[in-house]
């Protein structure tokens, strides 16, 4: 009998990440590839084919039995429907760029190619093979430069009428407040992301004048999230005010969530989910406070459980699994 397995592909800004998953989860083998800066699409397919090609041969040396049952890809801004990264601020590539077409020329014999963006990937992982399998009501909520979602209904991942839907963090927040990495004031993203703590964190500094805060001595440049969760475990009160903040902003956004489609958990993952109970327990304490009563209690809020490591590779292949 024939042993399943998938290719996830993960691009980002800098790298692309490949692997080869197994039906349990497991990446059987990866690599990486650099995601050019040229924006020569041609050459990065090119590229990337190779590399898939170098991956199915290393798998196929260990197990010639294996069954390649498809290509899954997670990007920025990328359309479901048409297999397209459409205008990615992050990317090199301009405009829309047929990805999945490109590829089904370099591997007609695959039986499926499919992309969506990353924090949807993220989601389909954590159905297919982390905390919300045999969930048919979930939210993931992904932390990083920016904040991402995908949300998932009676068992289908919702996509809307065009392929973008779900993009929880840019959700209105605050009117008029910060600007928001998409040109638009007061979203979500700008005070949950990585570098919206990191914001906070300055703002707090300047307003009680905190100078012997354990992140004072470093520039905006400089400071990383993690460096605020160990300021945090210190008991800096600057890094713990941090957390606080933005567990209830993030408990704000949820709110409005859980009224759109009731969920039965919503997932956090993302670098900023390792601070554990500090950005946990803010989110718990205050999200029944923004919730109508028919809400409060019910929605879980959990920690991914994928393998941090190789969540982005194993979230593209469930899309094929």
């Amino acid at each position: 009998m024939k042993k399943s397995v998938s290719l996830g592909v993960d691009i980002g800004g800098t790298n692309t990440a490949i692997g080869v998953v197994d039906a349990e989860g497991n990446v059987l083998v990866k690599t990486n590839i650099s995601t050019p800066k040229h924006g020569d699409t041609q050459q990065y397919v090119i590229e990337m084919a190779q590399a898939i090609r170098n991956l199915i041969s290393d798998v196929q040396k260990l197990n010639p039995d294996v069954e390649f049952v498809g290509i899954g890809l997670g990007a920025p801004n990328a359309n479901y429907y048409k297999g397209t990264i459409e205008y990615a601020p992050n990317l090199s590539f301009k405009g829309i760029v047929p990805l999945v077409d490109l590829l089904k020329v370099q591997f007609p014999e695959m039986p499926k190619i499919i992309m969506t963006n990353d924090a949807n990937a993220a989601t389909m992982g954590e159905m297919v093979y982390g905390g919300a399998k045999g969930m048919k009501n979930f939210v993931m909520y992904t932390l990083g430069t920016g904040v991402g979602s995908g949300i998932v209904v009676d068992g289908k991942l919702v996509y809307g009428h065009d392929g973008f839907a779900g993009e929880c963090g840019h959700t209105m927040l605050v009117p008029g407040g910060r600007m928001c990495g998409c040109g638009i004031r007061g979203h979500l993203e700008a005070y949950c992301s990585a570098v919206g703590m990191k914001r906070t964190a300055f703002e707090l500094m300047v307003e009680y004048n905190a100078t012997d805060s354990l992140l004072a001595g470093k520039s905006f440049q400089e400071l990383e999230s993690k460096d605020i969760y160990d300021a945090a475990v210190k008991g800096d009160a600057i890094a713990l005010k941090v957390f606080e903040i933005t567990g209830d902003y993030l408990a704000r956004g949820m709110a409005d969530t859980i009224s759109h489609t009731s969920p039965e958990a919503i997932f956090l993952f993302g670098g900023p989910t390792a601070a554990g109970d500090f950005i946990f327990e803010p989110i718990r304490k205050n999200l029944d406070k923004y919730l109508l009563q028919i809400f409060r209690g019910k929605c879980k809020i959990l920690p991914s459980s994928l393998k941090r490591g190789d969540a982005a590779i194993v979230g593209a292949s469930a899309l094929v699994m």
